[in-house]
């Protein structure tokens, strides 16, 4: 039976090729692909993405490098079999663009080109290690679909396994939606902290409770300056300002939060929730056992030694800039690439 499935499939997502598009993310913690296609939405007049195929697998890539300044032979062995899984389903379509990225654990880790050049010589996929700014970038681009009409500035983040990223964004309502000139970057910033390397930095996973505050203080100190900068908490007091999060982290904080009996993409992506609710969650969470967490079936045993330290990242952004609501994307990086390839396509 098995065979007869996949060629049903294959014929199915062939049927108009030149509009295939895949994004790879290669990130700290995680191995993302994604395969999708632009469809027309009446009810926003403008194209958004179908997903086709995806895959996420959590590869720990960066694990140790706080110590060593280089990727393990074991983090790259378990990356090297999840990008084998990439690959096979790769071959699956006949794709318009693809474009492959690593990020913070490639970009810090003194192997991190020869590791790029040995993927490229074994499976013959060619990945780019792109700057923080064009990740920060990205991760907007991936998620500017849920920005509401009435915004006229939007703070977008992401924590990721190796850094987190800001953007600090103008929007130009006089522009039509889907116009790439209609979001005019302020200012972003990348600390080079995320989930895995800050709970590194104090003492490992077991210790994340015990150093909660220390790990908030530590960020928020950061984040002042960026605050300051560009006068973000007074304009959150005065304009309508939108917080964005393509962060694992708040999408699991989101998922716990409604309860669901495993993860569901579509009841989170674009999910707007009060902070109070977020915080709410990440105290049900430090309730918890590591081993309840590690059951817990929208967090499970891949993800349960990170969690609490991603909890904490959040908990110094929402201090830093005080607003109410957040609006939560299951989307970034991979799906900001998909919207640029879609724009060199079709010249826009």
């Amino acid at each position: 039976m098995k065979p007869v499935k996949h060629h049903t499939r294959h014929k199915r997502v062939d049927a108009a090729p030149s509009e295939l598009f895949a994004a790879l993310d290669l990130g700290t913690n995680n191995c993302r692909l994604l395969i999708a296609k632009p469809v027309f939405q009446q009810t926003c007049q403008h194209k958004t993405l179908k997903v086709i195929d995806s895959y996420s697998r959590i590869v720990r890539l960066g694990e140790g490098m706080s110590e060593s300044g280089e990727l393990s032979t074991e983090a790259m062995e378990r990356t090297l079999k999840a990008l084998r899984s990439c690959q096979n389903k790769l071959k699956r379509y006949q794709l318009a663009k693809s474009r492959f990225v690593a990020t913070e654990a490639c970009r810090r880790a003194i192997n991190g080109e020869a590791f790029m050049q040995q993927i490229e010589d074994e499976m013959g996929l060619h990945i780019d290690i792109i700057s923080n700014e064009e990740e920060a970038r990205l991760a907007f681009l991936g998620c500017s679909s849920l920005l509401q009409r009435d915004t006229r500035f939007a703070l977008a983040f992401d924590i990721g396994g190796g850094s987190t990223e800001f953007m600090w964004v103008k929007i130009d309502g006089e522009k039509p939606v889907d116009s790439h000139k209609r979001h005019l970057i302020q200012d972003w910033l990348s600390l080079p902290y995320g989930v895995m390397n800050i709970s590194e930095q104090f003492g490992g996973a077991s210790y994340t409770e015990m150093y909660f505050e220390e790990i908030v203080d530590k960020i928020c100190g950061l984040l002042e300056p960026m605050n300051e900068a560009n006068q973000i908490s007074k304009k959150m007091w005065r304009e309508p300002v939108q917080l964005l999060s393509t962060s694992g982290t708040v999408t699991t904080l989101a998922a716990i939060h409604l309860d669901l009996p495993k993860y569901d993409r579509a009841r989170v992506d674009g999910l707007k929730l009060s902070i109070a609710d977020i915080r709410k969650a990440t105290q049900k969470l430090m309730q918890m056992s590591p081993s309840q967490r590690a059951m817990h079936p929208c967090i499970g045993s891949a993800r349960t030694d990170y969690i609490l330290s991603g909890c904490a990242i959040f908990e110094a952004i929402v201090r830093t800039f005080p607003i109410d609501t957040i609006t939560i994307a299951d989307r970034g990086v991979r799906e900001g690439i998909i919207v640029s390839l879609m724009r060199e396509q079709h010249g826009g």
